[in-house]
Parts: C-alpha cells; structure tokens; sequence
C-alpha cells in the first residue's frame, strides 16, 4: 500500500509540473486523471496494480 501512495504522489507532482509548464494542457490531464479512475473500476485493475507491483519490486531489489 505504502508504493501505491507514494506512485501517486509522483504522479501528481509530475502531472503538476507538467500542467505549470505548458507541456500537458489542462482538459488533457483532466481526461487522463478520469480514465485512470473509471480504469481502477474495471477487470484490469488487479492485473495493473499486480504489474505495477512487480516493476516496484524489482526496482528496489537493484
């Protein structure tokens, strides 16, 4: 649980940048942020965050 947090507080921040930058506009984030939310809600969810998961995993054992 403490990796999903902290993913999402990278995430946001980066997301952040991008919006203050100019890079990312704002409608594209928002539509990013929404796809990501009603995504959690699907059958994919387990399979990402089990993905997520093992790139974590073998991030930290390097």
């Amino acid at each position: 649980m403490a990796v999903s947090i902290s993913a999402v507080a990278l995430l946001g921040i980066v997301v952040f940048v991008l919006i203050r930058g100019g890079s990312v506009r704002l409608l594209p984030a928002l539509a990013c942020a929404l796809f990501g939310f009603f995504l959690a809600s699907t059958g994919a969810a387990p399979t990402i965050t089990d993905a997520i998961g093992t790139v974590t995993g073998w991030i930290s054992s390097i």
